[in-house]
């Protein structure tokens, strides 16, 4: 039989979905084969033969092709399924290919539906998944909204590709700037890290490899333009661009601020910052609920340990520490006397060269100095 209505199908999908003829003659031949066993179960010796250039297709019995009512109703239903279910793997195929070159970029959909907190956004040829988790505490979309959001992850399912959005991700921030600033998308100004707390704060750092073009200003543009365009975006999150130095110290400086820091003792080893500022620079420093210094050591990766001049107390100051004592504890870990207040006696005992009446001594000083401090 040679089914026109066949060779226009896999003519079209060869055509439109690029798989070859080739591909999709193989697939229907191994259906037919499955199909007629079911079909014919105690026929052993049945082969499926489909001619390339005619599409003719014979159902053979030791060599001989054989006419039968029944198998021309079964090609007609297995060929319609096979190429039905090509389509949908090919189409699947491809959706998964280009999300897969969009990975990490911005996508711009409308809000289909919401489920259990996750939002569902229509992409056009697929839908997006936006999870709660991935969700900014500034975002409140409703079905039929516009919505941008970073593609963060292309999963494979069952079901075809699955695309995970975020609004929280510190990558969403970083797009946005390269859309905003053209000397970031010129290679002129180079985003070098971004630490986010989605909903309430961001710290990028730059920096220009044109000193004619300061990386700061380009960020920022005209009257703040460029940059309230992003946090607009954002639902009006707080952004702080810092300038990215290859000095560990003026980068924490940078990183800090708006805070002024007194003093920076660096632990490049450990990755560790004491900084030391004045006692009307602390909160400022530290932030609200900590996220100016959290988000700061984020955006380093460095641990960085803020304290006052009013709250830095000399180990030696302590009853009970003397030049020996503060090598041992410094060498176990405890460098300051923030460190001892979070420990006991016991603990501190455990140390070798610390007796008990010692441990004890020496962490009822600490509590009495943090106090005699006013901490």
């Amino acid at each position: 039989m040679i089914n026109t209505e066949l060779l226009a199908s896999l003519e079209y999908i060869e055509k439109e979905k690029g798989i070859p003829k080739e591909v999709l003659l193989e697939a229907l031949k191994q259906a037919l084969l499955s199909a007629c066993r079911k079909t014919y179960p105690n026929q052993e010796d049945i082969e499926i033969q489909i001619d390339p250039k005619t599409f003719r297709i014979s159902l053979l019995k030791a060599g001989k092709a054989i006419l039968d009512t029944e198998f021309g109703r079964i090609a007609a239903q297995t060929a319609k399924q096979v190429i039905i279910q090509k389509i949908r793997e090919a189409e699947r195929e491809s959706i998964y290919n280009d999300y897969s070159k969009r990975l990490h970029d911005i996508v711009t959909g409308t809000v289909h539906r919401i489920e259990n907190k996750a939002i569902i956004v229509d992409l056009g040829k697929t839908e997006g998944i936006l999870p709660a988790r991935e969700q900014s505490l500034q975002d409140a979309y409703r079905q039929g909204d516009v919505i941008r959001a970073y593609i963060s992850e292309i999963k494979k399912t069952p079901r075809g590709p699955e695309v995970i959005l975020s609004r929280a991700h510190a990558g969403l921030v970083q797009r946005l700037f390269e859309l905003e600033v053209p000397e970031i998308h010129d290679g002129i100004v180079q985003i070098k890290g971004a630490a986010r707390e989605a909903g309430s704060r961001t710290k990028i750092a730059v920096i220009s490899s044109d000193d004619k073009i300061d990386s700061v200003g380009s960020c920022v543009g005209v009257r703040g333009q460029r940059v309230k365009n992003v946090v607009r975006e954002l639902g009006g999150e707080k952004i702080d661009i810092v300038r990215y130095s290859e000095d560990t110290e003026t980068y924490i400086k940078n990183a800090m601020s708006p805070a002024d820091l007194a003093e920076i003792k660096l632990n490049r080893e450990d990755k560790a910052a004491e900084i030391l500022v004045e006692d009307d620079q602390l909160s400022l420093a530290i932030g609200k609920k900590g996220q100016n210094v959290r988000l700061a050591s984020k955006l380093l990766g460095w641990r960085l340990d803020v304290r006052s001049r009013s709250q830095k107390i000399p180990l030696s100051d302590l009853d009970g520490v003397g030049k020996k004592t503060e090598e041992i504890l410094r060498a176990n870990g405890i460098q300051g006397i923030k460190d001892l207040i979070k420990t006991t006696p016991g603990d501190l005992s455990k140390i070798e060269g610390i007796g008990p009446k010692t441990a004890e001594k020496i962490i009822a000083s600490a509590h009495r100095a943090i106090l005699q401090k006013g901490s």
